[in-house]
């Protein structure tokens, strides 16, 4: 289908470093596209990126973005699709130079600029972050747009907001002005879906059962958003490409990630609150209705740092008795260690069923964590402790793997500073540097006012039933905190969900929860609600606090729970 008439086609072909390698090739080869963007950042990233840099100077950016450009460079040239990606991480000066580098190899002219201000990590004490591996701002999307304006055909970025990969090209194809923030907080919407990747179009989805699989298999294409003048958009995915586009899997990736009505951006707040989903036709969903307010006068700050040493080793425990071997497990271990690590975790994951009719299935698992500034503590005083149990301990004793040596782990906080003391500064191909000045019209960000409740359901019969029956689930890591968005299909489903699922009704569902400080916001619009739970990751995904550490699967296990769901709406 034809895209609307001075509509820019943005596609994106990475979500995550790590992501599919051939996506670049598959987005520029599938079918028309302006600009190709991707998102390789993320709060762990960072942290891998830190301790690149900190081994090799000259490192610090995504390599497997080189990778992509080597196969992909020549084609993007041949169909005008300039490319825009967050790639540089902490050093996006040298990834732009070993793009240049990479293109005389390769015979090629191009136009390589890049954007950097965002390390703050030299200025870390100053201001008041303390002593950290990386510190990071989060900065907008008017440094990309200086560079295209200047005619670059790449542009490589550190830590940008993942919606400004997005935002930069469709303000510069536009010619918006920084007050335009309606038509801004569009394109934010728009980026904040296509940003990471098949999450758009089938992955990771609640309902994937209903995902016709191509030639058997199931592969999702990558997204893209032809976004307008006035900032709608139309999210879609090239012909023929695998996975779905429709209301339900653009509204899982919107309540990915994000917090209540406002969702800030260093250019604009997204209401999220006034987006408007509708059907355009197949695997194309119409988001208008968008508003935009001033952004904060702060930027965040991704802050890393080494927390200590780590190490864990999970027992397995079958058959009878599961809860007395686990406690004398514990019992023997603690009391083998001469020092004890200043983190001692156990968890029993009571996988076992009873009668099993496998010696998996009759299976338990006893986890066992620590943490210490030291590594020996963690290293061979705990893993010779552990090992030393073998023919001493519970019936069958035996392990997933033996401990090794420890490891250090991450710990990632959030911080927040004037964005006027953040340098954003455009890079030229020629090496002229143009400074982007910080938004001189802000709004201090502040909870939107809580919207009326639909009315109460009907009365009837109801049956006990799973959530995930009526209602699909999206859940995800920011920081040592997590969210889970829910949302259902119909109007009839939204007045039940609205007044069923509480915090306090939450809280029994999940009882991990039951401790902690949860909040709950509404959005009409998407027929959702999004829960943040604090500190339910600990000190973040590097720290690993829980079986799940980036609560990827938390919405899917509140999905399985069971409560009184209203015949008329299964």
């Amino acid at each position: 289908m034809t895209p609307a008439a001075g509509a820019v086609r943005i596609g994106n072909c990475s979500g995550f470093y790590g992501d599919r390698l051939a996506a670049m090739r598959e987005m520029l080869s599938g079918g028309e596209l302006d600009f190709l963007t991707g998102d390789y950042l993320a709060e762990l990233t960072m942290l891998i990126l830190a301790r690149d840099r900190a081994k090799n100077p000259g490192l610090g950016y995504a390599k497997t973005f080189l990778r992509q450009l080597e196969d992909c460079l020549g084609i993007a040239l041949d169909r005008g699709v300039k490319i825009v990606a967050n790639a540089g991480g902490l050093n996006p000066a040298a990834l732009a130079t070993a793009v240049r580098e990479l293109a005389d190899r390769l015979g090629l002219t191009v136009n390589v600029a890049h954007v950097e201000g965002d390390d703050l990590v030299g200025r870390a004490e100053e201001l008041g972050f303390g002593n950290v591996l990386a510190a990071n701002a989060y900065l907008g999307a008017w440094g990309i747009v200086d560079c295209l304006n200047a005619g670059a055909d790449i542009v490589v970025t550190g830590r940008v907001t993942d919606a400004s990969v997005i935002v930069g090209p469709a303000a510069a194809h536009h010619g918006w002005s920084r007050t335009d923030y309606d038509a801004l907080a569009g394109a934010v919407a728009a980026g904040h879906i296509i940003e990471c990747g098949t999450q758009a179009t089938g992955g990771n989805f609640s309902f994937f059962t209903e995902i016709p699989a191509t030639d058997g298999v199931f592969r999702p294409g990558f997204p893209l958003a032809e976004i307008a003048a006035d900032g709608s958009s139309i999210i879609t995915k090239h012909a023929g490409t695998g996975g779905l586009v429709s209301p339900d899997t653009v509204t899982a990736q919107l309540l990915y990630e994000i917090t209540g009505a406002r969702y800030a951006n260093p250019d604009v707040t997204l209401r999220m609150d006034s987006i408007s989903l509708s059907p355009d036709g197949p695997d194309r969903v119409r988001v208008d209705g968008v508003r935009g307010e001033a952004p904060p006068p702060t930027l965040k700050v991704s802050l890393n740092s080494i927390g200590g040493f780590r190490n864990a080793t999970s027992f397995v425990l079958t058959g009878l008795d599961i809860e007395a071997k686990a406690e004398l497990l514990q019992r023997q271990l603690e009391s083998s260690l001469t020092k004890r690590p200043a983190e001692l975790e156990w968890t029993l994951a009571r996988t076992d069923h009873p009668d099993a009719d496998t010696e998996e299935a009759a299976s338990a698992l006893l986890h066992c964590a620590v943490r210490d500034p030291d590594p020996a503590t963690v290293g061979r005083q705990f893993s010779s402790a552990a090992v030393e149990l073998a023919l001493a301990s519970y019936p069958g004793f035996t392990s997933t793997a033996p401990p090794g040596e420890g490891q250090v782990y991450g710990v990632f906080t959030p911080g927040y500073v004037d964005a006027g003391l953040v340098p954003h500064i455009a890079v030229h191909a020629d090496g002229n540097r143009v400074d982007i000045p910080a938004a001189t019209e802000t709004l201090v960000l502040a909870p939107a006012d809580e919207p009326p409740s639909p009315p109460p359901p009907a009365d009837g019969p109801t049956v006990r039933a799973p959530l995930g029956r009526v209602a699909g689930a999206r859940s995800g890591d920011k920081g040592g905190s997590a969210n889970v968005g829910v949302w259902v299909r119909t109007d009839p489903q939204w007045q039940w969900l609205a007044h069923t699922l509480t915090v306090d009704k939450l809280r029994e569902l999940l009882p991990e929860t039951a401790e902690l400080e949860v909040t709950r916001y509404v959005l009409p619009n998407l027929r959702a609600l999004n829960f943040v739970i604090d500190g339910i990751l600990g000190k973040g995904v590097a720290y690993q606090a829980r079986f799940d550490p980036q609560a990827k699967g938390l919405g899917e296990w509140l999905r399985s729970r069971c409560l009184d769901i209203p015949e008329r709406l299964l």
